[in-house]
C-alpha cells in the first residue's frame, strides 16, 4: 500500500472518530461557585432537544438552584416549583409533561443531569426542573435493598453496582427519573453547592443563581482535546 493512501486512510479515520466524539451536545452551567461541563444524551433525544431548546431560549439564566440535599442533589430550573414562588413572566407549563425515556444502560451514577417531576402515575418529566446527583456510596446489602424495594427485584448490571459501591450516585431513583446528562468536567461545582447551609426546606440561604449555554463545535473540539 502507498504511503500516500496509508496516510488518507489515517485522515479518514480520524475525522470518523472526531465527528463521532462530536456527535453530543455539550452544555456548561455557570455558578458563582464555577462551571460545570455536561454532554447530553442521545439515548434521551425528547429530553435532550427539550433542554437544548430551552437553554437557547435562555430560559433557565433566570432561575436559581432552589433546593440543595448533601450526598443527594442540587435541584434548580423550575421558578414555579413548591421551593420557589411563580414570578412574573415566566412560562407555566399547566399540566404539559415530558413522557419517561427510560434506558436500562443510563444510571444515576455521581455527575448525573436529571428532569424533575412531581408524583403523576406515568413518571413524566417536568419540562426545566433540573437536578445534579452529587450522591453517595452503597454496600452490596444496601444495594440489594434497594433492587427489592425500587427494582421489584430486579439486579443491576455488575458494572453500575461496581460504580455505585466505588464511586456513589442514587440508584433508587434508576427508572423513575429521567437523566438526560453527565457532567463530564466541572463537579467540583456541585459539590461546593451541596455544601452550602440551608433551611428547614433544603433552600439555600443564599441565593444560587445559573448561566446555561450550549457549546460550540469549536469550545467542544478544545474541550475534548484539554479533559
Amino acid at each position: 500500500m502507498r504511503k500516500s493512501t496509508v496516510v488518507l486512510l489515517l485522515c479518514i479515520v480520524f475525522s470518523i472518530l472526531t465527528t463521532k466524539a462530536q456527535e453530543h451536545t455539550y452544555v456548561s452551567i455557570t455558578t458563582a461557585y464555577g462551571t460545570a461541563i455536561v454532554k447530553l444524551y442521545n439515548e434521551t433525544p425528547n429530553h435532550r432537544n427539550n433542554f437544548i431548546t430551552y437553554t437557547k431560549k435562555g430560559y433557565f439564566d433566570k432561575t436559581l438552584f432552589h433546593r440543595v440535599i448533601k450526598n443527594f442533589v442540587i435541584q434548580g430550573g423550575d421558578p414555579d416549583s413548591f421551593f420557589l414562588a411563580p414570578q412574573p413572566g415566566y412560562y407555566t407549563f399547566g399540566d404539559k409533561r415530558l413522557a419517561p425515556e427510560f434506558n436500562d444502560s443510563i444510571f444515576h451514577k455521581r455527575g448525573i443531569l436529571g428532569m424533575g417531576r412531581d408524583d403523576n402515575k406515568e413518571q413524566a418529566s417536568f419540562f426545566t426542573q433540573l437536578y445534579l446527583v452529587q450522591g453517595k456510596t452503597y454496600t452490596d446489602a444496601q444495594l440489594d435493598q434497594i433492587e427489592q424495594k425500587y427494582r421489584a427485584g430486579k439486579k443491576f448490571p455488575a458494572y453500575q453496582r461496581e460504580h455505585y459501591k466505588t464511586i456513589g450516585g442514587l440508584p433508587h431513583l434508576d427508572g423513575h427519573y429521567m437523566v438526560i446528562g453527565e457532567v463530564v468536567k466541572g463537579m467540583e461545582m456541585v459539590d461546593a453547592i451541596s455544601d452550602l447551609k440551608t433551611d428547614q426546606n433544603d433552600i439555600p440561604l443564599e441565593k444560587v443563581w445559573m448561566k446555561v449555554k450550549v457549546l460550540k463545535k469549536k469550545a467542544v473540539k478544545k474541550l475534548l482535546v484539554t479533559s
